[in-house]
Formats: structure tokens, sequence, C-alpha cells
């Protein structure tokens, strides 16, 4: 089975920035459809971003556009947030998950039978 890397969380400052990576590793990866999403302490898994690959398109939250920019390599399937300006409210575990097949409801997790085990961004006030 494929498993999923994610990258770059840490504990920075308002304002700061960080990078966040998503990279699968194992067998091949063949799933169409990569994603982030983001949990916060007592809350659900929210989306942030998916992609298809078949396409190589993007879909981006309206919640995070404008702040986080996103970059993909169709070639080694990897996603990455840049995430700039960060808030408190920011703070969260960032996951990157895939599935075998592209979902018009790309925005649930409930679409998407692999994750990562996730990477925690606490920013502080």
């Amino acid at each position: 089975q494929v498993q999923l890397v994610e990258s770059g969380g840490g504990l920075v400052q308002a304002g700061d920035s960080l990078r966040l990576s998503c990279a699968p590793s194992g067998r091949t990866f063949t799933e169409n459809a990569m994603a982030w999403f983001l949990q916060a302490p007592g809350k659900e898994r929210e989306f942030v971003a998916a992609v298809r690959w078949e396409l190589n398109r993007i879909y981006i939250a309206d919640s995070v556009k404008g702040r986080f920019t996103f970059s993909k390599d169709r070639a080694k399937k990897t996603v990455s947030i840049q995430m700039n300006n960060l808030k408190p409210e920011d703070t969260a575990i960032y996951y990157c998950a895939s599935h075998l097949h592209w979902s018009v409801a790309y925005y649930d997790a409930d679409e998407y039978q692999n994750w990562g085990q996730g990477t925690q961004v606490t920013v502080s006030s």
C-alpha cells in the first residue's frame, strides 16, 4: 500500500510562514486524487485543497484562497502548501490523503481511503 508522508509542520509565531509537503512512498502511486485537510483541536477535518492528477488540476477551498499557495509536481505526485502570514487559528494537524478515483465530492474526507500521519502546525500569538 502506498504511504503518504507529510512534512514541514512546526511551531511558529503569528505572521510567520511554513511550507508543507506531501509525497507518496512505497509502491507506484496510481491514485488520481490527492488532497490536503486540516483538523483543528476539537473540530472536524476540513478540506483545504485537492488535486486531480489526470487533469493536473487543483481545487482550493475558499477559506484558504489568497493566503495559502499551492504547488504540485505531476511527475513526483507531490503537493505542497506555502502558508504565509499564519494566524493562531491556522493551528491544526494537516493531513494528506489520496484515493484511487476522483470524486465529485472531493472536499469530503470520507471520499479518501489513504491518509498520512499528519503534520502539526502550531501558531502562537
